[in-house]
């Protein structure tokens, strides 16, 4: 009887302890409702790096994604912009490296020998990004900061510190990135190919030994402003304690008042996406308007450096700045992607890009930051609005050119984007007219005014009808304000 009323005792404890926590569990409901730090929606541009020991190979086919060196090899299997067999990379490998070497052999050459992150965060603020996400964390599972969980669940060094550069490179990144005023952030990946943890047999002791214990160091140790997670795979938002992790961060946490989230952490059952902004890559879609979001690419096809693209595989200048536009003029950011090869050199070309940005920001930002969805996001020519990109996944960065300034016969073009901020809306003109722009169905007021960024002079404009007609200045080459695009800023519009 004593044994039975002991039994019965217990089972009755464990089930009310059950039943509390249950109710003191939260919802999406209320996780939802947490107020999202409005800094995030008015930064407008970011950087995205991807870093790690998939840098020393540094190699893929062309319209592949470079990072996924590892799985390519092992599985010889490709996805992407062509046609593959699968075993190219294999093939690649077998005749560069051998046998003999495994992807893990990447990882003492993986030396950082030329990283400076005072000189990357110098880069990055000329560049005029607001904030930075680095792969901590790819899904190589090789951590870029002194995680015992790495190396312990490898069985070998499987960390930044403990084997190839010898440092701490999250540190140093979000010091120097602190230093310069510019947003940190931190991707970090859910699945993990090499893990003996990462499979449906033992997934719960993964997210609970391994996954969960490395989010909450890379919070406790480094502080950062945004969380980007990544590849759940098809792992359910319960099996990876979703809920558990965002109550965490945005109730406890030292960066609980600041904390951004991303919506790639679990495949969520109720059918939403959760977090504080969504996310996209090479695309040209629409995206719901009841969240912040964004979109991410690469300068080429690959996020990490490929070498084997070539110049004709990047995103031009214009035709970068005409992305940004355009997603700035839907409400969103850009988070643009640069490789850094396995010493941490910034290639050249990235680096120009980048200066490149930064100097038409520095002429144009205020149409880009601060700025919200005015009522038309865009002003379209006569023609057919349906060309698509043929890229068979990612959409190019210059298939915005075939959209503005490089049309094929008998497609329309977006003349403008259109961004606001208080009274003021402004026209980012893809094209300099030659003597005048038609905006259309746009009524000015009795103080109306129309200036051009970078140009320190009033224009000419009257209102036909229901347009605005801007007289365009001709200005000499040597005092044009900047290059690629150009900005009318219209002050008291209706």
């Amino acid at each position: 009887m004593k044994h039975y009323l002991l039994l019965l005792f217990t089972f009755l404890f464990f089930n009310s302890v059950s039943a509390k926590n249950k109710s003191n569990e939260p919802t999406w409901d209320s996780l939802d409702a947490r107020p999202i730090p409005s800094w995030f929606a008015n930064a407008k541009f970011g950087i995205f790096i991807h870093w790690g020991i998939y840098s020393v190979p540094m190699w893929s086919p062309k319209g592949t994604y470079q990072e996924w060196y590892q799985y390519w090899l092992e599985n010889k299997k490709l996805f992407g912009n062509g046609d593959f067999t699968g075993s190219e990379i294999y093939d690649y490998h077998m005749k560069m490296y051998g046998e003999e070497f495994s992807y893990a052999d990447f990882a003492p050459k993986f030396k950082a020998l030329d990283y400076n992150a005072d000189d990357w965060a110098e880069l990055f603020r000329k560049s005029g990004a607001k904030y930075v996400v680095l792969t901590t964390k790819h899904h190589d599972g090789f951590a870029l900061w002194p995680s015992k969980e790495a190396s312990r669940d490898y069985a070998r060094p499987w960390n930044s510190v403990e084997i190839g550069a010898k440092r701490d490179l999250v540190g140093e990144y979000a010091s120097a990135l602190k230093n310069k005023d510019i947003k940190v952030g931190f991707y970090i990946s859910c699945r993990e190919w090499g893990n003996p943890l990462y499979c449906p047999e033992l997934i719960d002791t993964y997210v609970e030994r391994h996954f969960i214990p490395q989010v909450k160091d890379l919070v406790n140790r480094y502080e950062p402003d945004i969380l980007w997670s990544d590849g759940p795979d098809s792992y359910s938002d319960s099996i990876w304690q979703t809920k558990k992790i965002f109550q965490w961060l945005y109730s406890e946490s030292p960066v609980k008042n600041k904390i951004i989230l991303n919506d790639r952490w679990a495949r969520f059952t109720d059918g939403k996406k959760h977090g504080d902004y969504y996310t996209r890559e090479y695309s040209n879609r629409d995206m719901p308007g009841d969240k912040p979001w964004e979109e991410c690419r690469g300068m080429g096809f690959s996020f990490s450096y490929n070498q084997n693209e070539d110049l004709e595989d990047y995103s031009s200048p214009q035709g970068l700045i005409l992305t940004l536009a355009n997603i700035v003029s839907k409400g969103g950011n850009l988070l643009l992607g640069i490789g850094p090869n396995g010493n941490g050199k910034i290639p050249p070309i990235m680096q120009e890009r980048l200066l490149q940005m930064g100097e038409w920001l520095n002429v144009n930002g205020e149409a880009i930051y601060d700025t919200h969805k005015w009522k038309r996001t865009e002003q379209w020519s006569e023609g057919n609005r349906d060309w698509k990109d043929k890229g068979k996944y990612y959409v190019g960065g210059n298939a915005i050119l075939k959209q503005t300034t490089d049309p094929e016969p008998g497609f329309a073009v977006k003349e403008a984007f259109f961004t606001a901020k208080g009274r003021s809306v402004y026209a980012i003109l893809p094209k300099y007219p030659k003597k005048e722009m038609i905006l259309k169905d746009m009524q000015s007021e009795a103080k109306t005014q129309i200036t051009l960024l970078g140009y320190n002079r009033k224009l000419q404009w009257k209102q036909v009808n229901n347009n605005i007609i801007v007289e365009i200045p001709i200005i000499p080459f040597n005092e044009i304000p900047c290059q690629y695009a150009w900005c009318l800023k219209l002050e008291n519009i209706k």
